[in-house]
């Protein structure tokens, strides 16, 4: 009599960990990490800390510590960690303790079913935070919905899984800075990929947040606005001719017809802008696919 075993395969993953000043809370991330049932290479990149950070990640169990002299951006260090992983699977978290990343398994599980990228989608009342952060949130999902047609239930979760070789050709149009993932989820949207969702619950962050909000928020604006600029400029000029006619409209009431005249004449020119915008992108798609 024979008999046949079967074992388990354990997946190789590289988790990249963009560190700030988080001496608090990167070791119980990293055991959390280390308990899973996932053959994980652990990568801490250590953004110019003041503490001892890159201390605490060695002495719990990172497979490799990058360090940076100074802070060079959220995107930036996510940028060298991605780099450096041995491992064609990325796991990009947070070290302060707000991701749950014994889900890390279960967003593995579903990029193995043929997503390009898995988003830890989150909720719960430390995600909806500051009350200054709710007007931005909801301005740039709308954009980001409106540009790619699509319902997006996270642009920015700093949770997700994606494959290193899908992302290495977008490092020139990805921010270096926390603005990273949301135009990470823009380009992979508009370029096609599948991007797949996982409900997470986030959690009060240990130590103190990074984040400035205005100053934040400005540049996330910016960097949104280039993206859809490179990858569909018809859309963003769609919608700020639409948003010209509308001012004209709500003005008429003071100004009389005119008003809707010259803005009917705006936003016609803003939308032709577009169409041009539209047409040479489409001329270097067509030029780069010529040897």
């Amino acid at each position: 009599m024979s008999c046949s075993l079967s074992f388990f395969t354990v997946q190789a993953i590289s988790v990249i960990i963009p560190a700030l000043n988080e001496a608090d809370g990167i070791g119980s991330v990293l055991a959390a990490i280390k308990a899973l049932p996932l053959q994980a290479e652990i990568i801490v990149i250590n953004d110019g800390s003041t503490d001892n950070t890159a201390d605490v990640a060695r002495h719990s169990g990172a497979t490799l510590v990058l360090e940076h002299p100074v802070p060079a951006g959220y995107g930036y260090s996510l940028k060298a960690g991605i780099a450096a992983a041995s491992n064609e699977i990325i796991v990009i978290t947070d070290a302060d303790g707000t991701y749950p990343v014994g889900s890390i398994p279960a967003l593995v599980d579903m990029l193995n079913r043929g997503f390009d990228m898995v988003v830890g989608a989150r909720f719960g009342k430390a995600y909806r935070g500051a009350f200054l952060k709710m007007p931005a949130r909801i301005i740039f999902k709308l954009l980001v919905e409106f540009t790619t047609g699509k319902r997006i239930p996270d642009i920015n979760s700093g949770f997700r899984v994606f494959r290193k070789q899908d992302i290495l050709p977008f490092f020139p149009d990805l921010c270096n800075t926390f603005s990273f993932t949301t135009t990470q989820t823009l380009i992979y949207q508009l370029t096609g990929r599948f991007v797949g969702y996982v409900p997470v619950a986030y959690e009060k962050r240990v130590g103190r947040s990074k984040v400035r909000i205005v100053r934040d928020a400005l540049r996330t604006m910016q960097y949104i606005v280039e993206v859809i600029i490179r990858y569909n400029p018809l859309k963003l000029f769609l919608l700020l001719s639409i948003v010209s006619f509308g001012v004209s409209i709500m003005v008429s009431p003071l100004i009389g017809f005119v008003a809707i005249f010259c803005g009917f004449l705006c936003s016609m020119l803003i939308f032709s802008l577009g169409i041009i915008a539209e047409a040479l992108r489409s001329l270097r798609r067509v030029s780069k696919s010529v040897p």
